[in-house]
């Protein structure tokens, strides 16, 4: 009876455990030492990938990109604000597929930094729609930081170069435009600077959010396992 009793509890416990929901929500954040953490939380919601290579083009040479509407205009905007808008968001476009770089990714950095206001300057100085700072915009080769084509092409020019920099690890890169690649590179991640912190999480906040726009061709594509064996014998598995 004993036995049979102790097989009654077991079989009891396993339908509890099947009961219970095996999918939450994959929300992140980043810890005090600035890595990005991911954990399961209610609702259910989508993970977030930690790395995005650039984009594949197609055939035409222009970046692989979805139909749907690239942003929302908002009741309250006046037609003239609405139509800048839609000057703006064709810019995105044309300067994504030359720079390989996800429009929605794009959009979110620039919401972030300027809210869509080619004239906007921080108290750094930092100027136009992608908020390039004097020096860098000089090295980009941008003469008016406040022509929004100007702009944008050497603000996504510099994303594009950040990514490849930091092999698609999307933080790192959001990180380095926020607060240099010298200071990425010191801290061998995320700074402890909290306005980079909040602006990189803010970011991705605004990229990962139901709605952007977001290519999935942007991150799906893996890169190739390979099996090797080092000097020691053993059996290595990289994707480099």
């Amino acid at each position: 009876m004993r036995s049979l009793s102790r097989s009654v509890a077991i079989f009891v416990g396993l339908l509890v455990l099947w009961a219970v929901p095996a999918h939450g929500q994959i929300v992140s954040y980043m810890d005090s030492n600035g890595k990005r953490v991911f954990i399961n939380s209610e609702p259910a919601s989508t993970a977030r990938p930690s790395r995005i290579p650039l984009l594949k083009t197609a055939a035409n040479g222009t970046a692989l990109r979805t139909a749907q509407g690239s942003f929302a205009s908002s009741p309250e905007m006046s037609a003239a604000q609405q139509a800048n808008r839609e000057k703006i968001e064709q810019m995105i476009r044309e300067v994504s597929a030359r720079y390989r770089v996800d429009p929605a990714l794009v959009r979110a950095v620039m919401q972030t930094e300027s809210n869509w206001n080619s004239t906007a300057v921080s108290r750094k100085g930092a100027l136009g729609l992608m908020q390039l700072g004097p020096g860098t915009a000089q090295q980009l080769g941008v003469n008016n930081a406040f022509d929004p084509k100007q702009n944008l092409d050497g603000g996504v020019r510099y994303l594009h170069m950040l990514l490849e920099r930091y092999n698609g690890d999307l933080d790192k890169s959001l990180a380095a435009y926020n607060a240099g690649p010298g200071a990425v590179d010191r801290a061998g991640g995320i700074p402890r600077f909290r306005e980079t912190r909040d602006y990189v999480q803010k970011v991705t906040d605004s990229y990962f959010r139901p709605g952007s726009d977001r290519l999935p061709r942007a991150f799906e594509e893996r890169r190739p396992i390979y099996r090797a064996v080092d000097a020691d014998g053993r059996v290595v598995f990289t994707n480099e």
